[in-house]
């Protein structure tokens, strides 16, 4: 149990729409932070983890914070579901003994850079499944927007769900971001009204407040195990489990060769596996850090990791249950559509501050974190 391990240190750089610096500086900042949290040497790093889709190069990170000797790398693919994933294989090396401290990083200047959002005719199969490409670019689903309805559609319409059930996730989010001095949406809440009047995205089902920001900046994670976290700075957070499933035929963010695609697949298999290797269950959790690139995927996710029925999630919505003073407080960094879009990233420095009780919007009492991106969950605890 001496090697259970644990997120020591976490790290941030502030999040903007110009960063005014490289993705390598942003890279090296959020991992020097994350060490300086935990009060770790980076000398000590032996293990590195990012996306497929970051520009950032290992070699680059490591003369950039001082790390030596590397035991183990990976970068992995399907885009912001990495986010939970990274974590998943963080926790693999350092309880296997493969690694004693390992970082998780992305750093990305989307917005100042590159438009995020926007079709980008570069993507490569080497980060993605290269079938969507082939079947959605040439029919002009050029945009992660776009594969969101062609993934979602067919449970919207299936389930009834309106505009306005989505808007009010929307609203959610950006009402706690407004109260969240590190977002980007802060001090700036939002209507159901304003969703209403934001322009169509996609029709009939995404406006432009049902989207994930473009955001410029960086996030790095220090996970190590329970027993050196005894030493260091910060009050370790526990990762009591951390699943990944990747079902037949799942695709990035599209899936729409899956099958039913009113069912996330991927999340019900994870869930039964987390509630076994955490005992606890995703909805018998303090807070909810729930993977918000566009409005939809809240419904589904919620569904899938068994906090309601099939079907129910609008429903569980509109009762109030993701208020923050609700039995399921939603993201209270205003998650990736209030505070910042880092791939997922960020809803991690959120859990953590949750659990050591320094949140800008702090749940009482939290003691268990769910953290979500679809194909993967993991559940954090003090």
């Amino acid at each position: 149990m001496s090697r259970r391990a644990v997120i020591a240190g976490i790290g941030q750089t502030e999040f903007s729409k110009d960063s005014g610096r490289s993705e390598q500086q942003l890279a090296a900042e959020c991992v020097t932070s994350a060490c300086i949290d935990a009060g770790l040497d980076p000398h000590a790093i032996d293990g590195m983890i990012t996306f497929a889709l970051d520009h950032s190069d290992e070699v680059d990170v490591m003369r950039s914070t001082g790390a030596q000797e590397l035991k183990y790398t990976v970068r992995l693919p399907q885009g912001g579901a990495a986010s939970v994933t990274s974590v998943v294989h963080a926790k693999n090396a350092v309880e296997s003994g493969m690694c004693d401290a390992v970082v998780i990083w992305r750093a990305m200047n989307e917005r100042s850079q590159y438009r995020f959002g926007q079709p980008h005719q570069s993507l490569s199969p080497d980060a993605h499944s290269s079938t969507f490409i082939e079947w959605c670019f040439p029919f002009g689903a050029q945009t992660p927007a776009a594969w969101e309805v062609l993934s979602c559609g067919t449970y919207l319409d299936t389930i009834g769900v309106t505009t306005q059930d989505l808007g009010r996730i929307a609203v959610i989010l950006r009402r706690a971001a407004a109260t969240n001095p590190l977002a980007q949406f802060y001090d700036r809440p939002i209507t159901l009204e304003d969703h209403q009047a934001s322009r169509w995205i996609v029709q009939p089902w995404l406006r432009l407040l049902d989207c994930c920001q473009e955001s410029d900046g960086g996030v790095a994670l220090l996970v190590t195990t329970e027993e050196r976290a005894r030493d260091l700075r910060q009050k370790p957070v526990r990762i009591l489990g951390a699943e990944y499933a990747f079902c037949f035929n799942h695709e990035i963010i599209s899936d729409f060769y899956e099958g039913d695609l009113t069912r996330l697949h991927n999340s019900e298999a994870v869930t039964k596996r987390l509630t076994a290797a955490a005992g606890i269950a995703p909805r018998e959790t303090d807070v909810a850090m729930i993977y918000d690139n566009f409005t939809p995927q809240v419904l589904r996710q919620l569904e899938g990791f068994g906090y309601c029925g099939y079907g129910e999630a609008k429903d569980y919505v509109a009762d109030g249950h993701l208020d923050l003073d609700g039995r399921t407080p939603l993201s209270p960094n205003g998650g990736l559509l209030g505070e910042a879009y880092i791939h997922g990233m960020n809803n991690f420095t959120e859990g953590v501050r949750q659990l050591r009780g320094t949140a800008a919007n702090q749940i009482a009492d939290a003691q268990t974190v769910f953290m979500a991106s679809g194909v993967a969950g993991a559940i954090l605890g003090i």
